[in-house]
């Protein structure tokens, strides 16, 4: 684990134990929720699980999903969670730059606020990753935002997307600006 990433674990590892996970909503986005139904049930992966929100329905819908996240707290919760809803699902602690224990191919991978924490070269890992699991026709989901320093004129090595699109095409890519929320 390289500083960047130690930092983010650190941060991360310690709002988990304080409880302080705004983003604990019952529920994966609704554009998941609205999507995810209209796809044959397939293998999935969701990237930086959390608590399994997004791992869980996909499970509720039938589909054979992994969820992944690097932060011990939030997979032995993910865990708990899933097995009190009578669900089946695979939790694995673990960098979503280092997923080489994973085989796909999986035909749909989710990211819901995982991979904008990454700089430049750690972009490029779990772009690779990406796209040794996802099936060449599968779908990748991913909901990132820039953070406030990044808004106010601080550059990183490599952008978002640049990042990733070494690895990965991107066919759409939908930008917006919301005011008032917090920064996580």
């Amino acid at each position: 684990m390289d500083d960047n990433q130690r930092s983010i674990y650190e941060r991360l590892s310690q709002r988990y134990a304080e409880g302080d996970v705004p983003w604990d909503d019952p529920l994966p986005p609704p554009e998941v929720l609205e999507h995810v139904p209209t796809l044959a049930v397939g293998r999935a992966l969701d990237l930086g699980c959390g608590y399994g929100r997004a791992t869980m329905f996909l499970a509720s819908l039938g589909w054979e999903v992994d969820g992944v996240d690097f932060v011990p707290g939030a997979i032995a919760e993910a865990a708990r969670r899933t097995e009190a809803a009578g669900l089946r699902a695979r939790f694995h602690i673990s960098p979503v730059t280092d997923l080489s224990y994973l085989a796909g191919p999986y035909d749909f991978v989710l990211d819901v606020g995982c991979c904008h924490n990454l700089d430049g070269p750690n972009l490029t890992l779990y772009g690779e990753h990406l796209c040794r699991l996802i099936r060449p026709d599968g779908l990748f989901l991913l909901f990132a935002r820039m953070r406030a320093e990044k808004l106010l004129g601080w550059r990183p090595q490599v952008s978002l997307e640049e990042g990733i699109s070494r690895t990965v095409e991107w066919y759409e890519a939908e930008r917006g600006w919301a005011r008032e929320i917090p920064v996580y």
